[in-house]
Formats: C-alpha cells, sequence, structure tokens
C-alpha cells in the first residue's frame, strides 16, 4: 500500500531534487503507455488562454470533454471539438466521464485551479494547470502533495521555462559565470486591469453565464462584468494581482538558476489597498538564506509602474523596458528584457560563453506530453519546479495583505507571530469544494 509521505520527507525529497531538475531530469518517467493509444482529454476552461491549451491537447490525442462556465464560450470550442462532450461544471465533468478521460487541462480564473486540478489528480488524471498554480500558497503546497502521492504527470502553463535561451542563462548563474549573487530583481508592467478599486456593484448575471459555477470555492458574490471574463485578476477572492499573473513567467530565469524558493522573509510596500482589491502599485523585498552553497541574497518585485534604480542598468545594451529580470553578480550582471526569458545580455566585467550546454525542450506541453507516454516529466511539474515557484511568488501577496514584514515557516507554512495572516495562506472554501 502507498504510504503517504510526512510533510518533512516531502520536503526532503523535493529539495533535493532542486534547481538542478531541470537539466537531469530527476522525476521518475511515468508508467509507460501503450504508444499507439491516443491520450483522452478533457478541458477546464477553453476561453481566452484556454483555447490555446484545449488546442494543444486535440494535437496530442483526442479532446473528449470540454467544460466552461460561460455558454457562449463552450458552444464555440463545440465547434472546433464536435466529439467532445459539453459540462459546465467540471465535478459533473470527472463524475461522468472519469473512466474516459487520461489527463486534464485546467485553464480557469486562480481561485479554481486548486480545486479543479486536484479534484482531478485524485482520480489519478494527469494534470496540466495555467500559471499562477494557484492563488495560495497552502493550495500550491497541496497540488505538490497531491501529485506526488497519485503518482501523475505534471506541469504548469509557464512557457518559458521550455525556451532554449531561458534555459542557458539560468545555467551560467549556475555555473558562476556572474560569481557570487547578491540581489535579484524583477519588474512588470502589470496590472493592466484595474487594481485599488471598491467591490464593484451587484449586476444581473447574462444569462448564458453560469455564476455560481464561476465562484466555485470563493466567497458568494454577486456577478459583476468587473470580474468575468477578464478583470478579476485584481480582487483577493479571485486573482493573485500582478505579481500572481506574472511573476511565474518574469521570475522564472533567476529562480531556475538560483533555486530561489523557501524564503526567509517579505517585506511589502504599496500604494495601499482595501482587501478587496489588489494595490495598483507594489514593491516587495525577498530575503533568502542560503542554499546549497548559493549565498544569502535578496529579491525584489516592481509592479504597477514602479521600476528598480535606473543606474542598475548602467552598461546595458538594452536599456530598461517596462519588464524584465537583472540578476546582480560579484563579476558581473546578467539582464532578460520582457516577460518570458527569451533573450538575455550579460555586462559588468563578464562575457557569455560562445556555447553552453544544457537540454533542449521538445516544446511546451510536448514536455506534459511525453511525460504522460512514458518519458521524462516537464521541468515545470508540480512537485519539483511550479509548486515551489508558485510557493514563493505567492508569499509577495502574503506581505502585500499585512502591509508589515512577514517571517515564514516554510515547513509548517506558517507566518511567524501572525495568526491573522492564516486564512489568506489557507482560505476557507464554500460547501461542495474541498481539497485537503
Amino acid at each position: 500500500m502507498f504510504r503517504k509521505p510526512t510533510r518533512r520527507q516531502f520536503l526532503q525529497t523535493s529539495a533535493a531534487a532542486g534547481a538542478g531538475f531541470w537539466l537531469s531530469g530527476s522525476l521518475n518517467a511515468a508508467p509507460p503507455r501503450m504508444q499507439q493509444e491516443k491520450i483522452q482529454f478533457a478541458c477546464v476552461g477553453v476561453g481566452g488562454k484556454g483555447a490555446s491549451d484545449t488546442q494543444d491537447a486535440s494535437r496530442n490525442g483526442n479532446v473528449v470533454a470540454i467544460c466552461d462556465i460561460d455558454e457562449t464560450t463552450l458552444d464555440k470550442a463545440a465547434l472546433r471539438f464536435p466529439n467532445a462532450k459539453k459540462f459546465f461544471d467540471y465535478r459533473e465533468m470527472l463524475a461522468e466521464m472519469g473512466d474516459q478521460i487520461d489527463a486534464v487541462t485546467v485553464s480557469t480564473p486562480d481561485h479554481t485551479h486548486a480545486v479543479a486540478a486536484i479534484s482531478a489528480m485524485k482520480m489519478g488524471k494527469h494534470c496540466f494547470c495555467q500559471k499562477p498554480l494557484t492563488r495560495s500558497v497552502w493550495e500550491a503546497r497541496r497540488m505538490r502533495e497531491v501529485a506526488q502521492e497519485y503518482g501523475v504527470c505534471t506541469m504548469m502553463g509557464n512557457q518559458g521555462t521550455a525556451n532554449s535561451n531561458l534555459r542557458v542563462g539560468a545555467k551560467l548563474i549556475q555555473d558562476g559565470l556572474l560569481g557570487k549573487i547578491s540581489a535579484v530583481h524583477v519588474w512588470t508592467d502589470r496590472p493592466i486591469w484595474d487594481q485599488g478599486v471598491e467591490r464593484p456593484a451587484a449586476e444581473t448575471a447574462p444569462k448564458t453565464v453560469h455564476w455560481n459555477e464561476w465562484l466555485g470555492p470563493a466567497p458568494q458574490t454577486p456577478y459583476s462584468a468587473k470580474y468575468h471574463p477578464f478583470a478579476w485578476r485584481g480582487f483577493w477572492d479571485f486573482g493573485t494581482g500582478a505579481l500572481g499573473d506574472m511573476a511565474c513567467h518574469t521570475l522564472n530565469m533567476p529562480f531556475m538558476g538560483l533555486d530561489l524558493r523557501d524564503p526567509l522573509s517579505v517585506k511589502a510596500e504599496s500604494s495601499g489597498h482595501n482587501k478587496v482589491s489588489f494595490p495598483a502599485r507594489s514593491s516587495i523585498v525577498f530575503e533568502f538564506g542560503e542554499r546549497n552553497g548559493r549565498a544569502p541574497l535578496s529579491l525584489t518585485w516592481y509592479d504597477g509602474g514602479n521600476r528598480p534604480p535606473a543606474e542598475l542598468l548602467e552598461g546595458s545594451e538594452q536599456g530598461m523596458r517596462r519588464s524584465g529580470s537583472l540578476v546582480i553578480g560579484e563579476k558581473g550582471k546578467l539582464y532578460s528584457p520582457g516577460d518570458y526569458g527569451g533573450q538575455f545580455e550579460v555586462f559588468g566585467g563578464v562575457k557569455r560563453p560562445e556555447k553552453t550546454e544544457i537540454e533542449r525542450s521538445p516544446g511546451h506541453f510536448s514536455e506534459w506530453v511525453r511525460h504522460i507516454n512514458g518519458g521524462q516529466a516537464a521541468v515545470s511539474n508540480f512537485v519539483d519546479y511550479a509548486g515551489p515557484l508558485t510557493e514563493t511568488v505567492l508569499l509577495g501577496n502574503l506581505a502585500v495583505w499585512s502591509g508589515e514584514k512577514v517571517e515564514w515557516d516554510t515547513e509548517s507554512m506558517t507566518p511567524k507571530g501572525k495568526p491573522e495572516l492564516e486564512k489568506i495562506v489557507r482560505p476557507t472554501y464554500r460547501d461542495g469544494y474541498d481539497i485537503s
């Protein structure tokens, strides 16, 4: 019988894989499948990013079920996948078609990622989930634990992880090109939706929108067009703000190169918020201790128009863009403009080697399919990579909510001396939803 690991054993196993996973493929391959069998996919959320995720699924197997709370969106998807059965509630889909499904994609608002993905994984279904992996830190940990317990193949949709140039940049950092790293700066042009606003007035939901299913585990809240279909990202009950939306992309290269998991403390400064919507702008400082020979360092995140000091980029040929990441070492600096790590330069006393050996990806989404078919795991799998990355990112929002420095106990998932933050770490769900 399978024996679930203790939390300490789980953390030790995950940490042992660490940032080197993406080079060596430390996660075991999935049980081999009959290669002539097509993967049978069910897709939860088929509009927006879900449209391309569903299309990716169709290129790698059969889409047998599609689920969306918006009838208009669902009907459009049905034109592309006429043989897929339609659902408005992922729970009904899994209950009715569980024996016909091998794998599930989850491309929904942040607050429903964990409940949908964990429900599928507990049925033994492989799972692809959009970024950020979850809305809360505890949910990210549960995604890791459940994926490991049920032995399923997983991947988060931060597609830059499969980019060869991002992997080269991370490898150069790991190989010590910049020397000892003291600081990382990451910034974004988000939000491009409303933040720092009051709760919107109640409206009547369109007849095509199944609002109760959209809410899922979130508190009972009247419909507003300011939530669905896009701007939910700016509200605490449903999204993760600019940080949650973009850090799983823009922080990706520094995270991979420096194994930026388990910060010791986080402190945020912001334009202020009403605990309904995220602040219009914020700056967040994460402090990390020594890890596997990597020196202690700080990470600073900026959003809403905030930027790092311009002088940090003196000597760069690129100049400061609207978003990017900068890694500062004792020998030089590495700067990646934009969100996805697709390009970078090194400057300040170091030169990029002519050649750097990395493991090249077969492509985003294809890594997940490869694992399902018995091959090596996706780099951004829940256990080794996506879960730890998401935990780090969402701790920043814990500090934003608090307005004070938060010291973090990774093993117990506890903000030290701040029990009032427990409800942000581990949210309460409405009846009918559970991930414990």
